[in-house]
């Protein structure tokens, strides 16, 4: 099943939704995964919807069973949640909420995308140019897998979201894809891992590749960085008014010699 029918389901019923929320003017929740979106089979997950303190009630769904998951859930403090103690694959998904107001309910939050990993063999991820990189080079990273994923799926460790996600072409009795980060910064650096998923079951995921760890280092060989170089130019310009004032004191103080005499 795609994940494609779900969200366009999910766009409809936001506009839907936010129309009618106009005239309470009310921001959307923050909708959130404990320990977080990818969670390994059998093990436990909450799902968290945080609104304002005048929050009074709140509804979490998942995307394609509004009907069959549409009670409104007591209010616990500022957040809802919705625990699933066992992960399975008919539990993966989007999922979203929204909480009430006065007589108001507010926008649907973003959609999180709830993931089940560990139903199959992991990947293998590797780096084409190296773990440790100048910044502003490009790095190509490959996953690879013996098992027939038409897709693959790059994350990085503390990102809110996935990196990338691609489709995987046939390389040696297997799948591979490589994933593009051009002209790295320190932003890039990090660990990463990498997942497969089939078509049919795209929420259901390998365990993750082992980690890779990619270090981003400043220019070398002598070149000067942008920030050193704005660090020389104030210097300069700090310099440039000292002899100023030095000058300027030098001359009146030639000026009044004579006048002293």
């Amino acid at each position: 099943m795609s994940v494609v029918l779900p969200t366009l389901l999910y766009l409809g019923l936001y506009v839907a939704q936010s129309t009618q929320a106009q005239n309470g003017n009310l921001p959307p929740p923050i909708i959130t995964a404990q320990p977080g979106p990818m969670i390994l089979y059998n093990t436990p997950v909450t799902i968290w919807c945080q609104g304002p303190p005048e929050a009074t009630a709140y509804k979490i769904f998942k995307m394609g069973l509004v009907s069959a998951s549409n009670d409104i859930l007591p209010k616990t403090e500022k957040t809802s949640t919705l625990s699933i103690q066992e992960m399975k694959p008919e539990q993966t998904g989007l999922y979203c909420c929204f909480y009430q107001s006065g007589e108001h309910w507010s926008p649907y939050s973003d959609a999180l995308h709830l993931v089940m990993t560990g139903s199959y063999d992991k990947p293998t991820l590797s780096s084409m140019s190296g773990t440790v990189m100048a910044s502003g080079h490009n790095v190509r990273l490959q996953c690879f897998s013996r098992i027939k994923f038409e897709a693959f799926i790059l994350t990085k460790e503390d990102a809110p979201q996935f990196t990338q996600r691609k489709s995987s072409t046939a390389k040696d009795n297997g799948q591979q894809t490589t994933f593009h980060l051009d002209r790295v910064t320190s932003t890039e650096a990090g660990t990463y891992r990498c997942y497969g998923a089939l078509r049919e079951d795209p929420n259901v995921w390998p365990h993750p590749s082992d980690p890779l760890q990619l270090e981003v280092r400043g220019p070398t060989g002598g070149s000067v960085s942008q920030v050193n170089q704005v660090r020389l130019y104030l210097a300069a310009l700090v310099l440039l008014a000292l002899v100023v004032v030095l000058a300027e004191t030098c001359y009146s103080d030639k000026r009044s010699f004579p006048r002293l005499r």
